[in-house]
């Protein structure tokens, strides 16, 4: 199938913008009947076939109206990830393999239209003087831009994607991602409310997790979510809060920090608070809410496994506060009751390596029991729970 020269292409998107005014919000069919005038002015005379213009007018309409050259990975379910390198490298993960396009903006300036229409999409800005941000699309998907100077070879965009229905823990069962026994006694602390940390490296699939587990929370509770980007797809409830942070913008308005947001969350009669994810000094936030009778929260954070959890939880909280290190343990241990560690296998799965439960805080130590543990391949039962006494008043 033959492809239409660049010029040409720019030829036509310059003369359909003529015929356009945006400020009149048309509707994509006159906005494709547009494209159609100007198309057949340049093909009559051509031997294109009807499907080679066809596909054409989707190219066109996707610069003018959608995302452009990535509009195609955006609608194709199998693609998990779009990462865009300046303007002539894109790369996708599909099926866990990272592979390049080959595709390319037509320029820069194109590029940075795209980046401005997603941050619109969602009211936050991105610049020369604010040049990094975290966004979303319209369907959930969580986006980062980085610009320059900080990037120095173009804008940088990564895409995450996640599935138009969310993983439940069926999904989870399905895929080997955990073990029938280990999901069944999952399901028992959430109803409880024992308070559950998800841990894990970049991509291991901790805000997939952390929504699948959410479906355990009886749906008549309140429950609140604080998010830097909204993700979050709680299925069943139905008293829900949902709160993002903001950024500061050139209109002056003050930024609005997960830290602000879980101090009002308190004000808000919360049963639960999921906080999407703990990457600084909010963790003192989250650790004095679980500590104040906030049983049942839920949260995330990067790390390698679960003893390095701990030390980063306790590296966050000094991000915000000088307090003495046996002060912030004694915080974690009283206020974390169980850590959920994920990790991503070589073959690309995601999968629950180990279940902890935090058992107290003896001589300056946070003390751990390991109830699940991923041995040859399964997720076993290797201890059993210590800290029974939330169990008991919703069982006994």
């Amino acid at each position: 199938m033959r492809t239409v020269s660049d010029n040409l292409k720019s030829t036509i998107i310059s003369e359909t913008l003529e015929t356009i005014d945006f400020a009149g919000n048309l509707t994509e069919d006159e906005v494709y009947a547009r494209i159609d005038d100007v198309l057949l002015s340049h093909f009559e005379r051509k031997a294109f076939s009807p499907l080679e213009i066809k596909r054409f007018r989707e190219e066109i309409f996707s610069s003018l109206k959608r995302m452009d050259i990535i509009q195609q990975y955006l609608d194709d379910e199998s693609v998990t990830e779009i990462m865009i390198n300046g303007k002539d490298d894109i790369f996708i993960e599909k099926s866990g393999k990272l592979i390049k396009t080959g595709k390319k903006f037509d320029s820069e300036k194109k590029l940075n239209d795209v980046i401005q229409q997603i941050v619109a999409g969602c009211n936050r800005s991105v610049n020369e003087a604010n040049p990094i941000v975290d966004a979303r699309l319209s369907d959930g998907a969580r986006v980062n831009i980085v610009l320059a100077p900080v990037a120095l070879n173009g804008p940088i965009v990564t895409i995450r994607r996640f599935p138009k229905e969310p993983i439940t823990m069926e999904k989870l069962l399905s895929f080997g991602s955990i073990s029938e026994e280990a999901a069944d006694f999952l399901k028992q602390l959430v109803i409880a409310k024992y308070n559950i940390f998800i841990s894990g490296g970049t991509g291991s699939g901790k805000t997939t997790f952390l929504n699948a587990l959410s479906q355990f929370i009886p749906s008549d509770e309140r429950i609140i979510t604080i998010e830097d980007s909204a993700e979050l797809q709680l299925l069943n409830a139905e008293n829900l809060v949902r709160l993002e942070t903001r950024n500061s913008n050139i209109e002056g308005c003050s930024p609005i920090t997960i830290r602000d947001l879980i101090r009002t969350s308190l004000r808000m009669r919360p049963e639960r608070i999921i906080v999407g994810e703990v990457r600084g000094a909010e963790a003192l936030d989250m650790l004095q809410a679980m500590n104040t009778g906030h049983d049942g929260s839920l949260s995330t954070g990067h790390a390698n496994s679960t003893i390095d959890m701990l030390k980063r939880l306790e590296t966050m909280v000094l991000m915000g506060m000088d307090l003495p290190l046996e002060a912030i343990r004694g915080q974690i241990a009283g206020g974390i009751d169980i850590i959920i560690h994920l990790a991503r296998q070589r073959d690309h799965s995601r999968k629950v390596v180990e279940i902890s439960e935090i058992t107290g805080f003896v001589n300056g130590v946070i003390t751990l029991n390991k109830l699940f543990d991923h041995k040859n391949g399964k997720l076993v039962m290797v201890n059993e729970l210590i800290n029974k006494e939330k169990l008991m008043k919703v069982y006994d």
